[in-house]
Parts: C-alpha cells; sequence; structure tokens
C-alpha cells in the first residue's frame, strides 16, 4: 500500500475514532431525557419539602440570633439605667450627707450658744447670790461687830469715866459717836491712800 492510502486509512480511522470519543463524551439522548426527568424529580422534592426545612431552620437561627441581639440590647439599656440610677442616688447620697453635715453644724453651733448662755446665766445668777450672801454676812458682821464695839466702848467708858455707863439711851449714843468717828477716820485713811 501506499502512503497515500496508509494516510487517508489514518484519516479515516481518526475520523471515526473522534466521532466514538465525541459520542464518550457526549451521552444518548434517551439518558439525558431520563436524567433531566430524574434531575427535576429531585429538584421539585429538594424544593417542596427539604428546602423549607432549611429555610425554616435557618429564619429559627435568625429569629434566635435577632432575639439574642435584642436581649442584650435590652440587658445593655438596663444596665445604663441602672448605672445612671445608682449615679443619682450616689449624688442624693452626698447631697443628703452633706445638708446633714450642714444641719449638725448648725445645731452644734446652736447647743454651744445656749450652752454658753446658760453658763453666763447661771454665773450671774452665782455671781448675785455671791453678793447678795456677802452683803448680808458684811451686814450681819456689821451689827455684831456694833454691839461687840458697844459693849466694850461702854465696859472701857465706864472703867476710864469712874461711873457707870448703863443707862441704855446714853450707851447707844456713845456707841454710836466712836463708831462714826471710827468710819470717818478708816475713810480718810483709806482716800490718803489712794
Amino acid at each position: 500500500m501506499s502512503a497515500a492510502a496508509t494516510a487517508a486509512s489514518l484519516v479515516s480511522a481518526a475520523e471515526e475514532g473522534t466521532i466514538e470519543g465525541t459520542r464518550l463524551l457526549l451521552p444518548a439522548l434517551y439518558d439525558i431525557f431520563w436524567s433531566t426527568i430524574v434531575l427535576a424529580i429531585i429538584a421539585f422534592a429538594f424544593y417542596k419539602y427539604v428546602l423549607p426545612k432549611f429555610q425554616a431552620v435557618l429564619d429559627k437561627r435568625t429569629e434566635l440570633i435577632q432575639g439574642g441581639i435584642a436581649k442584650a440590647e435590652s440587658a445593655q439599656a438596663e444596665a445604663a439605667a441602672a448605672l445612671a440610677e445608682y449615679h443619682q442616688q450616689l449624688q442624693d447620697a452626698r447631697t443628703e450627707a452633706a445638708r446633714i453635715r450642714e444641719d449638725a453644724r448648725t445645731e452644734a453651733g446652736q447647743i454651744v450658744a445656749e450652752s454658753r448662755t446658760k453658763a453666763q446665766e447661771e454665773a450671774a445668777r452665782i455671781v448675785e447670790t455671791a453678793h447678795r450672801q456677802i452683803e448680808a454676812e458684811r451686814q450681819q458682821a456689821s451689827v455684831s461687830l456694833r454691839a461687840d464695839v458697844g459693849s466694850l466702848a461702854t465696859q472701857l467708858a465706864s472703867k476710864i469715866v469712874g461711873e457707870s455707863l448703863e443707862d441704855t439711851a446714853r450707851q447707844s449714843r456713845v456707841v454710836d459717836r466712836f463708831l462714826d468717828e471710827l468710819e470717818a477716820s478708816t475713810t480718810a485713811n483709806a482716800g490718803k491712800g489712794n
């Protein structure tokens, strides 16, 4: 055989192999038809039964996630409200404490002023009582001194004069005159000392 015949037979064999190779890649028409029918049935069943269940699961998860986000936002809002309330209560407590301190200072000042006033009144009363008592004792001492001095002066005068001064009126005049002279000399001495 000639080279041309061999080449022609190779070309024809290659063409037949290409046709058979193409047939290998492309299934037969009845296979494509039945595969399409089976695919349509599976797709219908998937869309009818499986896809709604997947969609329900995804919707449920979406709801749970959105619910969780809503709960988290709600909890965060509650926490912010609680924090604001805490700060307000803290501020109110500080204000109340400042008011109580100021009231206590004012009350302490009033108590000190009242105590001071009472102490001054008590001191004035004690001083007044002491002055009265001293005056009463001075007058009592003066009366007692007059009586004692009068008695002594009468006895002394009786001894000097040599006569009895038992007369009460005379005795009283002598004692009064003696005491007046004594007071006058005491006053004169006190005036010189100043």
